[in-house]
């Protein structure tokens, strides 16, 4: 029977998903088979499993951290927002539906006993748990009949450790405000509290810990530094859609408004002297390298604003002044001449695309979700350097493109996965940059169009999410009271 440890937060974003992960790769460092659990995710980032089957980012990152492979066990629910008050809910890694917020609080109730299996599958095939939750425990209106904080912690009897984001403000408020506002028996299985995200000499909060420990009555199990390390985030609060600064080469990917599976852009990062920024206006443009359209949950409505906002014509200005332009899955979809949705998969509608590609959309009800492979056969324009190479990813998408231009890649399968035509691109594969070959290839074009030289390596995203994993849990597990933690671990609840 697995041992489990539950990380809850003050609030969203205070680095749940990477303390996790952290605690993942410590306790698979130390010997232990160690799985994450998520009831319920909400996020647009999602993937695909060997099994065809959808989960969230942050468990597969996690997992990863693990040394295991992803199963949609570690996340049985995933919710991925289509409108302001509604997502389509995918339960055990297919999709159920599309459903109103108010609709989903109504069935959430039935979705329990799912969850409840998945971790007891979980349960008997691993040694400890790691549980994360979601947003913050004591968000009151929601507490009846929770599933994803407390609720999960008192099923299945798991301590929980609170964290709270010093680099926002307000710790004490964010730790001893969330403790005060738990129920007795909620406020009993929290074991410990973590600061996390600490910036400047960790001796000057000495006081702040004792402060914390004496109002609080319980332990600060670490305060842990702001880690600069690059993984993949699970939503659109991550940090990375705000960076601005321009690097010698200059990647602009612009943020839509239903954005999704932004981790496609990270290997990027990786590379000195490369910078990717997320554009929302017209006037943030500048003169990139490289303009990145990626992929959307309402593909339609985002291109609508794409037109509206007057983002469409820059993209086609730059493109004209030759900035080569790569699509990925609904931006692939947007660059090709036509979107229809006759059966209401998203919002229903047909809207012309960009007309860039050769290509038109089509949604139906069916969802393809595989993890693909093949090889690159654009021959001409700027993504003729890529010809030949060999990428792999998965794709995950409503609606099947009709072709009528030059295919860009093709898959074992013999499908096509893109088109082409000059410097544009557009492809459902996500993760296709993933490979050392497609991302070192395009960074050094990129740089002999500049005039520069790069000396840097070609670098494959798996090796590199390595070093990173490690590198998290080195620190975590140096800034962690780990005997307090293992201590916490086998006296449970």
């Amino acid at each position: 029977m697995a041992k489990a440890i539950m990380i809850q937060g003050t609030m969203s974003n205070v680095g749940k998903s990477f303390l996790s992960a952290a605690l993942c790769r410590i306790f698979h460092q130390d010997g232990y088979r160690v799985a994450p659990f998520k009831s319920q995710n909400m996020a647009l980032n999602s993937y695909v499993t060997s099994e065809g089957l959808e989960m969230g980012r942050a468990q597969v990152m996690q997992a990863e951290a693990a040394g295991i492979e992803p199963s949609v066990l570690m996340n049985p629910i995933l919710l991925k927002p289509t409108a302001n008050d509604g997502s389509q809910v995918v339960v055990n890694g297919e999709v159920f539906g599309n459903m109103k917020a108010f609709e989903y609080f109504k069935k959430k109730k039935e979705f329990f006993h799912q969850i409840i299996n998945s971790y007891k599958r979980l349960e008997s095939e691993f040694d400890i748990i790691v549980i994360e939750g979601a947003g913050s425990p004591v968000e009151l209106n929601l507490k009846t009949d929770d599933i994803v904080n407390m609720g999960i912690a008192k099923a299945v009897k798991s301590p929980v450790l609170l964290v709270g984001d010093i680099d926002r403000g307000g710790i004490f408020a964010q730790l001893l405000g969330t403790l005060s506002l738990l129920d007795d028996d909620e406020r009993n299985i929290v074991k410990g509290m973590i600061v996390n995200k600490f910036r400047g000499d960790r001796k000057l909060f000495d006081s702040g810990v004792k402060i914390l420990e004496e109002r609080g009555n319980i332990p600060t199990v670490g305060v842990v530094p702001y880690i600069d390390c690059i993984l993949d985030d699970e939503d659109s609060l991550s940090d990375k859609l705000s960076h601005k600064d321009v690097g010698q080469i200059d990647i602009a990917a612009v943020k839509l408004p239903k954005i999704s599976n932004f981790t496609d852009l990270d290997v990027f990062t990786q590379y000195k002297g490369v910078s990717v920024r997320h554009v929302t206006n017209p006037n943030e443009w500048g003169k990139p390298d490289l303009i990145i359209i990626p992929g959307t949950k309402s593909t339609i409505d985002d291109m609508k604003w794409l037109r509206e906002s007057g983002n469409e014509a820059v993209i086609k200005q730059r493109l004209e002044s030759g900035t080569p332009v790569f699509g990925i899955c609904g931006g692939y979809q947007i660059l090709g001449k036509k979107i229809s949705d006759p059966t209401h998969v998203e919002n229903g509608g047909t809207i012309e695309g960009m007309g860039i590609l050769n290509a038109e959309t089509v949604f139906g009800n069916k969802k393809k979700r595989t993890k693909v492979k093949g090889r690159i056969i654009c021959g001409s324009g700027f993504f003729s350097v890529l010809e030949g190479a060999e990428f792999y990813g998965y794709e995950i998408h409503m609606g099947e493109t009709l072709v009528s231009g030059q295919n860009f890649s093709v898959n074992d399968n013999g499908e096509s996965d893109g088109a082409f035509t000059g410097n544009v691109c557009g492809s459902y594969v996500h993760g296709i940059f993933d490979s050392k070959e497609i991302s070192g290839r395009i960074i050094k074009a990129l740089c002999e169009r500049k005039g520069i030289s790069y000396s840097g390596a070609m670098i494959d995203r798996k090796e590199y999410k390595e070093l990173q994993y490690n590198l998290l849990a080195d620190t975590v597990r140096q800034n962690l009271d780990m005997n307090l933690i293992y201590k916490i671990l086998r006296e449970g609840v």
